[in-house]
C-alpha cells in the first residue's frame, strides 16, 4: 500500500502540474522514446551484473512492495525463541538442543514461533551456530569473528542489487539524452517540414529527456533507497540474533540474554522490558 501511494502522489504531481499549465498528455506518449530508454537500460543492467543479482532482481518487486518484514511481534518471536533455547539449555544441558537444531521444521520449539520458522536465513543462521556449540565450541570472541564475518557476507551479497539499481538510477537520465539526440536527428532529416510539424516532433525528442530523468529520480532511485532500507531491517534482526547467542555463550542467564538482543534493536520495534517480562511465562511453558 505504501509503495503504490507513493507512485500515485508521483504521477499525481507530475502528470497534474504539466496539465494544469496547459500541457497536452498525447505531446508525452512517445513510445519509440521509451522503447530507447528502458531498453537500453534493461541490456545495461544485463551487461553489468552477475547471474546470481540478476536473479535477485527478478523478486525485488515482491521485496519492495512487501517491504520490511521485522515488526514488533517478530522481534518478539526472535527473543522468544531464544530464550526458550537458552533456558532448556540451562535445566537439561546443551546436548539437549540437538533435536531441535537438526529438524526445526519438525521441533514443537520452533513451531511455537511461527514467524521466525519464515525466514530461512534467519533458521538456518541460528541452528547453526547453536550446532557448534552443541559440538564444543564456547569461545565468544571466535563465534563473534566467524558471526560477523557471515553477516558481512550475507550483507555484501545483498548490497549487489542495491548498487545495480542505484547504478541504474545513475544511467538512465544520460539515456534519455541519448534518446533525445536521436529525436533530434530524426527532426533535422524533416526540417522541410511545416513550423508546426518540426515543432511536434522536437517536443517528441525532448520527452526522451523527461523520461529518463522521470524514471531514475521517481522510480529507480527510491526503489534503491527501499532494498537498502528492508535489508538494513534484515541485518538488524540477524545483529539482535547474534548478540543474544553471544551473551548465552558467555555464561548470561537467559533472561539477561535477550535482554542483550533486545537492546540491539531499533526504537520503533523494540519491545520494551516489560513486554519482555511479561511474555517470559509463556515462553517459559513452551520450553
Amino acid at each position: 500500500m505504501r509503495v503504490l501511494i507513493g507512485i500515485a502522489v508521483i504521477f499525481a504531481s507530475v502528470l497534474g502540474g504539466y496539465l494544469g499549465q496547459g500541457g497536452h498528455f498525447e505531446v508525452l506518449i512517445q513510445p519509440f522514446e521509451a522503447l530507447i530508454i528502458i531498453g537500453a537500460a534493461a541490456g545495461a543492467f544485463i551487461i553489468g551484473n552477475t547471474g546470481p543479482v540478476l536473479k535477485q532482481a527478478t523478486r525485488m518487486f515482491g521485496t519492495i512492495f512487501r517491504g520490511p518484514r521485522y515488526n514488533k511481534a517478530a522481534y518478539k518471536d526472535l527473543l522468544g525463541l531464544q530464550f526458550t533455547l537458552f533456558k532448556l539449555v540451562q535445566q537439561k544441558g546443551v546436548l539437549a538442543l540437538e533435536e531441535h537444531i537438526e529438524n526445526p521444521e519438525e521441533s514443537r520449539l520452533f513451531q511455537s514461533f511461527p514467524s521466525f520458522m519464515k525466514h530461512h536465513h534467519a533458521v538456518e543462521f541460528l541452528c547453526d551456530y547453536l550446532r557448534m556449540v552443541t559440538l564444543g565450541t564456547r569461545v565468544p570472541h571466535e563465534m563473534e569473528a566467524l558471526m560477523d564475518e557471515e553477516l558481512e557476507t550475507h550483507e555484501q551479497e545483498n548490497h549487489r542489487l542495491v548498487s545495480a539499481i542505484q547504478a541504474l538510477a545513475d544511467a538512465t537520465p544520460a539515456l534519455g539524452i541519448v534518446a533525445a539526440v536521436l529525436g533530434v536527428i530524426h527532426t533535422m532529416g524533416s526540417i522541410s517540414e511545416p513550423p508546426e510539424v518540426l515543432g511536434h516532433m522536437i517536443g517528441g525528442a525532448l520527452v526522451g529527456t523527461f523520461l529518463g530523468v522521470f524514471v531514475a529520480y521517481g522510480f529507480f532511485g527510491p526503489m534503491a533507497q527501499s532494498l537498502r532500507n528492508i535489508y538494513e531491517a534484515e541485518h538488524k534482526y540477524m545483529l539482535a540474533m547474534k548478540v543474544g547467542m553471544l551473551a548465552h555463550i558467555s555464561g548470561y542467564a537467559p533472561a539477561i540474554a535477550i535482554e542483550f538482543a533486545r537492546k540491539a534493536l531499533m526504537s520503533e520495534v523494540r519491545p520494551t522490558f516489560l513486554e519482555v517480562d511479561e511474555a517470559t511465562a509463556d515462553w517459559k511453558e513452551a520450553a
